[in-house]
């Protein structure tokens, strides 16, 4: 088969594998009846305001209190406040107090529905004690600029919160809970979720400390003190937690079958290379354009696509404008030097790649020649830079949506 513009073909993937991960499309199913008694809607991340958006379109007009980043509300009757991400604000400090006071006032024959996404890190901001938003921004910053796993981000985050680690459900309790969660993390782990507000955690804070030292995360002692002295979360099995039940209802798997899906009805052969894939953006890049080059070579008579998904991190190296998608595909770019069959796209699913509002990027045949300087941005973590002077942006506003990076590379047949 031809594919007679690989960008459009890569970007109508993604397009669906976004699709699949509407909550409109995959929430109702997992909604009991609707509860006699209060029911109470409460949710943190970027895709929460949609989840209640779909909630209500099942259940009818419901109260309650969501948490959502900037531009990514809905219409709904549940009260929807906005903050930052990915380093939280004085609005989320607030917005999450008063979630806290909310979830506190409940009692035993009240019935809470969760809505958890990706991005509740850091939209629900309660520091611990001792600890103010200064003190979580600086630590967000830090662990951003480090290159840490997000999992190990999420262990650090545990420690120094109030609702993290299953802190916001022991708020709750004696209220029932039922969490349903859209998975942004690798492997899927309920746990590292938006840090698990709802869900017990094996997270120790000897494990916080180890990974710090690890990745080199240099701290103000007074934050690094509360780190050490803060108690463990909630363990799995605490009491406080008996009422908790958490059901996952959208993750990066299903996203990637999807696209595989559809790519396959147009006659490409695709090669699923995972869904948590974790790393070094730029490593990741080079290691699949290996790959892509070698498939090249072997002259296949069909189209073939490499997809994978999970979550990349950038160490910081200078003062660019990227994110780790946008990172991967400039990284991308130089490995392949401009090879004329091979074409990249890599985006986020909930549209923001690091802290720029885009998703990510294409990078083709032609992208090193349209720009000389790819080596030097890539030097200075500017891919999103590079690639907004050359038109290869990936602009998608809001997705109501997060399952973690989409990355697609399609080596096409020789003519």
């Amino acid at each position: 088969m031809t594919i007679s513009d690989p960008r459009a073909f890569l970007t109508g993937l993604f397009t669906t594998a976004v699709a699949r991960a509407d909550p409109m499309l995959c929430l109702a199913a997992h909604l009991p009846p609707r509860p006699k008694g209060r029911l109470v809607v409460i949710g943190a991340g970027k895709a929460s305001a949609r989840m209640a958006e779909a909630l209500e379109a099942h259940y009818g007009p419901c109260e309650g209190l969501i948490i959502t980043r900037y531009g990514y509300n809905r219409p709904v009757s549940v009260e929807v406040l906005e903050a930052a991400h990915p380093v939280p604000d004085d609005a989320g400090v607030a917005a999450t107090r008063r979630l806290m006071d909310l979830v506190s006032s409940l009692g035993a024959d009240d019935q809470i529905i969760a809505l958890i996404s990706g991005g509740g890190s850091s939209l629900l901001c309660a520091p611990a004690k001792g600890l103010t938003l200064a003190d979580k921004q600086t630590l967000n910053a830090a662990l951003l600029a480090s290159g840490m796993p997000i999992s190990q981000m999420n262990i650090v985050r545990k420690q120094v919160s109030m609702v993290k680690g299953g802190r916001l459900a022991a708020l709750a309790h004696p209220a029932q809970m039922l969490s349903l969660v859209i998975s942004d993390v690798p492997g899927d782990d309920p746990a590292e979720i938006a840090s698990g507000p709802t869900v017990g955690s094996a997270a120790t804070r000897d494990m916080a400390l180890a990974a710090l030292d690890r990745w080199a995360v240099t701290l103000p002692a007074h934050i690094r003190a509360v780190i050490e002295g803060a108690p463990d979360p909630l363990a799995p099995d605490d009491p406080r937690l008996a009422g908790a039940e958490l059901r996952i209802i959208a993750a990066p798997a299903q996203s990637l079958q999807a696209a595989k899906a559809e790519a396959e009805a147009q006659g490409v052969e695709v090669r699923l290379l995972g869904d948590a894939l974790e790393g070094e953006a730029r490593d990741l890049a080079a290691q699949q354009a290996a790959m892509a080059l070698q498939i090249a070579e072997e002259g296949h008579p069909h189209p073939v696509l490499l997809l994978s998904g999970g979550e990349c991190t950038v160490t910081r190296r200078g003062d660019g404008v990227g994110g780790p998608n946008a990172e991967y595909a400039l990284a991308a770019a130089v490995a392949l030097k401009g090879h004329p069959r091979v074409h990249v796209l890599a985006c986020d699913t909930d549209g923001v790649d690091g802290a720029a509002e885009v998703a990510g990027a294409y990078a083709g045949p032609e992208t090193l020649l349209q720009e000389v300087s790819a080596p030097d941005a890539l030097a200075s973590n500017d891919a999103h830079g590079f690639f907004g002077r050359i038109g290869g942006q990936i602009v998608t506003g809001p997705t109501l949506t997060n399952v973690n990076d989409f990355r697609a590379v399609l080596i096409m047949p020789q003519a």
